[in-house]
């Protein structure tokens, strides 16, 4: 449940936004979008320390906080975040794709 409230109120407002704001050409000042990129930032790195040593986010197993998780992070970067600061990430986002029944988010 935590990681489902982190997404809800630290992860998906300051990842998601950006995101939003450059797929639909919306105009918001560089201190709006600074500001959700300094914020998804720390979210980011909150979830990269945690998936340093773990395979998953909660107990080394496939759960709906990875789906939950996954969903805007894995296209954070058309948002102007630079996945590639998080290393943790990559692997992690492979192994939620790799999931049976997986249907990416363009489908």
């Amino acid at each position: 449940m935590q990681w489902l409230f982190f997404e809800q109120y630290s992860h998906e407002p300051h990842i998601a936004f950006p995101r939003f704001w450059a797929l639909f050409g919306i105009d918001v000042s560089e201190e709006e979008r600074s500001e959700k990129l300094r914020w998804g930032g720390f979210a980011l790195r909150g979830m990269d320390n945690h998936l340093k040593e773990r395979t998953f986010m909660v107990g080394e197993r496939y759960t709906i906080a990875d789906i939950a998780l996954y969903a805007y992070t894995h296209v954070a970067h058309e948002g102007g975040f630079d996945l590639s600061r998080f290393p943790a990430l990559g692997p992690w986002l492979e192994r939620v794709a790799a999931q049976p029944g997986h249907i990416p988010i363009d489908a």
